[in-house]
């Protein structure tokens, strides 16, 4: 089974990842903050990629470090995971609908970590999480995941309900770029030979 387990500690947060891409979306995640486990929860549910989670972080602070590392070691275990990237699929690309939200998500595990971000969360908070950590997990998962990642929004009015798309819309792109193609099962999908 492709999997990986990341450990990462500093001055401001201590976090353990670990991750099945071949899993059924079985989640446990813990990080302290409410709306970002929900998100999370959502992102291993709607990808198949079971995910265990460990977040403890300097939350009398604020929530910055915690989202923005656990979407360092999350990016670092899909690395991992991915080992030399044969057989996968390596694209994907999601349309997700959720009420008045609709966000496309497309993504390549190019190892050309790239964000493209066109969303707008209409609130400053969702409840008590800051709505722009949501780009900020975001870029530190694309940027240590080396993911090229376009993320647009093309219509909302919640931000609980735009965000959440997003990250569904992320994890449904994600399940069919680590997925992996029985035709070319011992090849790496480029014609360089290498990602």
């Amino acid at each position: 089974m492709r999997s990986a387990k990341i450990t990462r500690k500093t001055a401001e947060t201590e976090i353990i990842v670990e991750i099945s891409l071949d899993g059924t979306g079985a989640y446990d995640n813990q990080t302290g903050i409410g709306f970002f486990d929900h998100m999370l929860d959502q992102l291993a549910r709607h990808s198949l990629i079971d995910m265990n989670i460990r977040c403890t972080g300097d939350l009398h602070i604020d929530d910055h470090h915690s989202v923005e590392d656990v979407g360092i070691a999350l990016g670092q275990a899909l690395t991992q995971a991915l080992g030399d990237k044969k057989g996968i699929r390596r694209y994907g690309a999601c349309l997700l609908p959720m009420d008045d939200a609709l966000v496309r998500a497309a993504l390549d595990l190019s190892a050309r970590p790239y964000l493209v971000w066109n969303l707008d969360l209409p609130t400053p908070k969702i409840g008590t999480f800051d709505c722009e950590l949501v780009r900020e997990f975001f870029q530190a998962l694309s940027t240590h995941g080396g993911i090229t990642l376009h993320v647009d929004m093309l219509h909302g009015i919640n931000s609980h309900h735009i965000a959440e798309a997003a990250f569904k819309a992320v994890a449904r792109a994600l399940h069919d770029a680590v997925d992996t193609d029985p035709r070319k099962s011992d090849a790496i999908p480029s014609t360089k030979g290498a990602l």
